[in-house]
């Protein structure tokens, strides 16, 4: 029978929502192995002078545990 656990994870950046949604992925996958899926819950940003400064994702990460 296989496990699947489920990290919450808020990635950001600069550029974009679909490039923190890459870096949260990028991040999680340095310590994290098996991930097999994601769920983007929202998106938010931060905004300065009428412009997006930071895009921020967060994601649930879907991951296999091996027994």
């Amino acid at each position: 029978m296989a496990v699947v656990k489920i990290l919450n994870v808020v990635g950001d950046s600069t550029k974009s929502w679909d490039d923190a949604i890459q870096n949260a992925v990028a991040e999680a996958a340095k310590t994290v192995d098996n991930i097999s899926g994601i769920e983007v819950l929202n998106q938010t940003a931060n905004v300065k002078n009428g412009k997006i400064v930071e895009y921020k994702a967060n994601i649930q990460i879907a991951f296999r545990v091996d027994r």
